[in-house]
Formats: C-alpha cells, sequence, structure tokens
C-alpha cells in the first residue's frame, strides 16, 4: 500500500497504524502520531485501519534543554 509518512511516498505491508509502527522499527516511547492531520490516541493504534494514500506523521518528543 502507498502511504506518505513523514513527507516521504513509500510502499508497506501494514493495514493498521500499529503494524506500521512496528514495521517501520520505531520505539513507540515519546512518539505522537497523525494519520490525515488527525491525532490519534494510542489506544486506538491498532484499531486505525490505513488506507492507500494516506499522510502519516510520527513526532518525536525530544529531551533536554
Amino acid at each position: 500500500m502507498r502511504l506518505t509518512v513523514n513527507n516521504k511516498e513509500g510502499s508497506f505491508v501494514s493495514t493498521t497504524l500499529s503494524e506500521l509502527i512496528s514495521e517501520l522499527e520505531i520505539s513507540t516511547a515519546g512518539i505522537a502520531v497523525a494519520v490525515n492531520r488527525k491525532i490519534i490516541s494510542r489506544q486506538l493504534w491498532e484499531q486505525t485501519v490505513l488506507t492507500e494514500g494516506d499522510s502519516i506523521v510520527i513526532i518525536k518528543a525530544v529531551y533536554g534543554g
């Protein structure tokens, strides 16, 4: 399936947001995820079905100061 993740288009086998995070091998600690400009709470990642052409933004919190 063709998806855009952080402004980079690619092909993915994942069908849910949770699967995509795993496929990308991203640590879930301190991240926020939006699908088509809508923030998706962590509790809904497994239920959030992705469709062709979706745009996903993954933001990682940076610690320090």
